[in-house]
C-alpha cells in the first residue's frame, strides 16, 4: 500500500491497556531508553519538527503513543526506560503496562525497533528488552541512534559492538543513522514501510 507519511497526526495517548488500539490496522513500535530519541526518531522518519514531543528531561514519555500515518497505520512511541528521574512505583506501572502491550496480539506490533545509543554499548535494559521481543516472537530491527556523535572512522566497531551485545546474527542488521542529522534515516524507513505492507 501507499501512504502518505506527510499525513501524520498525535492520536492518542494509552496510560493502560484499556486504551491500546486495536482496529487491525498496521503498527511499528519503538522502544528504547529515555534519553535514546525515540521522538526525535519518528519526527526524522515523518520529516515532521515536532509532532512528537521531544523533551530535555528523560522520561517525559510515560504513556503508549499512537500516531496515526495517512489512516493507515501506526507509529507507536513506547515508554522509555533506564534513567528516568520517577519512582519506583511509577517504573513498576510502566513495566505493567509493557507486559500488558505485548501480550496483547490485537493490539500488538507489526514490527519492533529497539533504539540504542550508537556511542556506548547497549544496556542490560536494552539486552532485556529485545530478549522480550524474541520471547514473543515479535519480528524487530535494532536501531543504532546518535551517528553523529561517533567518527566515520569508529562506526563499524561500534555496529560490532553492539551486536556482539544483543547476539545478532547476520539475519539481523543494525541500522546506523543519526534523528538529530537526518543521516541514515532512509534504511529504517525503508523497514517500517516493510512491516506496514506485511
Amino acid at each position: 500500500m501507499s501512504i502518505n507519511l506527510h499525513n501524520a497526526e498525535f492520536l492518542r495517548s494509552a496510560a493502560g491497556k484499556d486504551g491500546f488500539i486495536r482496529d487491525g490496522l498496521p503498527k511499528v513500535a519503538f522502544a528504547g531508553r529515555s534519553n535514546v530519541g525515540k521522538s526525535s526518531t519518528i519526527n526524522a522518519l515523518l520529516n515532521r519538527k515536532a509532532l512528537a514531543r521531544v523533551s530535555e528531561s528523560p522520561g517525559k514519555t510515560a504513556h503508549v503513543n499512537y500516531f496515526l500515518i495517512d489512516k493507515k497505520a501506526y507509529l507507536v512511541d513506547l515508554p522509555g526506560y533506564g534513567f528516568a528521574r520517577v519512582s519506583q512505583k511509577e517504573r513498576e506501572r510502566w513495566g505493567r503496562m509493557m507486559e500488558d502491550y505485548f501480550a496483547d496480539r490485537a493490539a500488538g506490533p507489526n514490527l519492533c525497533v529497539l533504539i540504542v545509543d550508537s556511542r556506548h554499548a547497549p544496556t542490560a535494559d536494552d539486552r532485556q528488552m529485545l530478549d522480550y521481543f524474541r520471547q514473543c516472537g515479535y519480528k524487530f530491527v535494532v536501531a543504532a541512534n546518535k551517528a553523529d556523535g561517533i567518527k566515520k572512522s569508529q562506526r563499524e566497531a561500534s555496529l560490532a559492538t553492539i551486536r556482539e551485545a544483543l547476539t545478532l546474527d547476520e539475519h539481523n542488521p543494525v541500522i546506523l543513522y543519526s534523528a538529530k542529522k537526518k543521516e541514515g534515516i532512509k534504511p529504517l524507513l525503508d523497514a517500517v514501510l516493510a512491516a506496514w505492507n506485511g
